[in-house]
């Protein structure tokens, strides 16, 4: 079998090849008004025009990331419980900023007028109190043909413990032949905002993903087409189309558990992803494992399904630097993007970026990017960065190291909001450097927050595709079960644990083929709290639960009660079916301990223009070592090593930096 990973960035698609005869890679700039088209491109390159029949492609995709940021989503239907239709709007009133007056609303996913109230009533214990009326079905596929809707999500008070009435819309409408998404399916928990918003969210991608999904299906033909997950995991692209949601963090995951699975293989436990491309920076904290979360937000919403817990910036390679109002500058979070790009590409591009800034001061070789394809423009970025400079009353060198620091500074406040924030110290981990941009900033970046030890993966510039290419299908299940105290000890919880597992196992055969028990892996949850307490911890379902949450407890928060009764909110399951592996390339350690540089290079710092020895990646085999400052050349990215840190490269040929004693 033939798999080929494809991560879709904002700037570049990535591509990884597993085959027998190991991982080939290859790059080139997106194609943001149809992403397909870089794909068949990165089709083409491996194959030709003759696609083997033995291929399958696993990808990640910004698709509808996209279309919900810019709000170019399906034309969608809310229909809620009477007298609860500014549910959305209201929200949980939540301010980010407490004492900020300028505070402004994330844009509505969908106008007022688009939110329908129907009558029925479901009470909390599954009760009904007011069944929906007769002729509802009629209005409602009325409305849908008068406004020409493209998706309706149906979500009523209570349809956790009972999804009868949402059920019972379903069916009245389904002869419109619109897309329906039900809070009861995609969702059954209470807390009715967040339950709103992410079904709205996915009825309202749902359409969009669906078309292209079939858009890109029908120019692969016949091969197995797999998504990537939020969660890490994948599933077969038509099973996607119901659960869009899911692919909000698609692209980022496979980075996230590319980055797991190859510390595992190096015998590391704890580290912290750090994923600059060309549009934004990712990070993640793994302590033993991917932290998942249900608590993330998109644009100022709640998603509350299980994602890779991700803290994204607006600072990547194609971070625009701008001078702000009030006379200082500024970068990010607008991105050049892969059209125009950085004023070096020299495809129309105006405003500097952190890349132009990076080529400027002698950190990127004009005649290497992207393995010499690509020759980067410097007179252009030099006329630019004198005329930023100039505005500024600075001189251009100090223009230019001044845009690194701005954005190291966006990408350290990353760092420690998954690490430092939550009680983990960042020293203890070691700092996963991968991304296009990020080897340039590496150095810098652990300076500042003080880390010991940088891996800059082999295949650094494209391991979110490397990622997805090892990724198993995960299928995720949550149930509502509200218990507390003495009735944790009895059967009730482990008879409905097992209903949830089983249901489970019971898809496996839907998306795994002939799948053996054997290769699946099933995780139990218990979402629990002390009684009394508005938000609850996500705790492994083993015999010493109820340790483990005062454990987590007091790590998370610094006290623990255990006279307090516990309350169980919900119990979820994951069910993984662990798929075939292929080992990750090893050589063996070289004859010659020395490395030779290609070249020597003029390089400006903050102490002055140091002449800088240049390394081809290629060229460093295992048990070499470089001292700084030196400049790594790969073809997918640059790794600048100052002149405080060290290097040395194991036999994954992973570049791993260390501190200077």
């Amino acid at each position: 079998m033939l798999i080929l990973g494809i991560d879709t960035g904002g700037t570049f698609t990535d591509f990884v090849l597993q085959s027998e005869q190991g991982l080939k890679t290859y790059k080139l700039p997106s194609t943001p008004d149809d992403p397909s088209r870089a794909i068949i491109q990165g089709l083409n390159h491996f194959f030709g025009r003759n696609i083997p029949d033995n291929l399958e492609i696993i990808h990640g995709s910004t698709v509808a990331t996209n279309a919900f940021l810019e709000r170019k989503g399906a034309k969608t239907l809310l229909i809620t419980t009477s007298g609860f239709e500014d549910v959305l709007f209201i929200g949980r009133q939540n301010r980010a900023r407490l004492y900020d007056f300028n505070v402004t609303r994330p844009i509505e996913i969908i106008p007022r007028s688009m939110v329908v109230g129907v009558k029925e009533r479901m009470l909390y214990d599954g009760t009904v109190l007011k069944a929906p009326g007769r002729t509802v079905s009629r209005r409602l596929r009325r409305i849908c043909r008068e406004r020409k809707i493209e998706a309706v999500a149906v979500c009523f008070l209570h349809s956790y413990a009972n999804d009868a009435h949402e059920t019972y819309i379903k069916e009245k409408i389904r002869t419109t032949g619109i897309a329906i998404t039900l809070s009861a399916e995609i969702l059954p928990e209470f807390r009715e905002y967040e339950r709103l918003t992410t079904t709205l969210i996915n009825a309202y991608l749902g359409p969009v993903i669906s078309t292209y999904i079939k858009r890109l299906s029908r120019r692969l033909g016949n091969v197995p087409l797999h998504i990537q997950q939020s969660n890490g995991g994948i599933l077969p692209a038509p099973d996607i189309e119901n659960r869009a949601v899911n692919t909000l963090l698609s692209g980022p995951a496979g980075g996230v558990h590319g980055a797991h699975q190859l510390a595992g293989e190096m015998g590391l436990e704890k580290l912290i992803t750090f994923d600059m491309g060309g549009t934004s920076t990712d990070v993640s904290l793994c302590d033993g494992r991917p932290t998942l979360t249900r608590d993330h937000k998109i644009d100022g919403y709640p998603i509350r399904i299980e994602v890779m817990d991700i803290h994204t910036v607006g600072a990547g390679g194609g971070s625009l630097a701008r001078i702000d109002p009030g006379g200082l500058l500024k970068v990010g979070p607008e991105s050049a993007g892969a059209r125009p790009g950085p004023i070096c590409y020299g495809v129309g591009g105006k405003e500097l970026t952190v890349t132009d800034a990076n080529l400027f001061l002698g950190r990127l070789l004009p005649d290497r990017f992207m393995g010499g394809a690509m020759k980067l423009q410097t007179q252009q970025v030099e006329t630019a960065m004198k005329t930023l400079a100039e505005k500024l009353g600075l001189d251009p060198v100090a223009t230019a190291l001044g845009i690194i620091r701005i954005v190291n500074a966006s990408m350290a406040k990353a760092v420690r909001a998954v690490s430092l924030e939550r009680g983990y110290d960042p020293k203890e981990f070691a700092l996963f450097a991968f991304g296009g941009a990020s080897g340039l900033h590496c150095c810098e970046l652990a300076r500042e927050l003080a880390v010991e030890k940088i891996v800059v993966p082999a295949r650094a510039g494209i391991l979110s595709a490397q990622g997805m290419v090892f990724a198993d299908p995960v299928m995720d299940y949550m149930q509502t079960l509200f218990l507390t105290g003495e009735e944790l000890e009895s059967g009730v919880l482990g008879e409905k644990m097992e209903q949830l597992v089983n249901r489970g196992m019971k898809d496996t055969a839907g998306i795994g083929g002939n799948v053996q028990k054997s290769d699946i892996t099933v995780e139990k949850y218990l979402n629990l709290r002390y009684q009394g307490q508005a938000y609850e911890i996500c705790i492994p379902y083993k015999k010493n639960f109820i340790e483990l949450f005062h454990q987590a407890h007091e790590h998370n928060f610094g006290y623990r009660l255990e006279e307090k009764p516990l309350e169980l909110i919900s119990i979820q399951c994951s069910v993984r079916i662990n798929r075939e592996k292929t080992e990750l390339p090893r050589e063996d350690y070289a004859q010659v301990k020395q490395a030779s540089p290609v070249s020597y290079e003029c390089m400006r710092f903050d102490s002055g223009t140091v002449e800088v020895p240049v390394y081809d990646r290629k060229h460093l085999f295992p048990g070499q070592g470089l001292k700084g400052p030196a400049l790594i050349v790969d073809n997918y990215t640059t790794v600048l090593l100052t002149d405080d840190f060290s290097l040395t490269v194991d036999t994954l040929l992973n570049l791993i930096i260390e501190r200077n004693c």
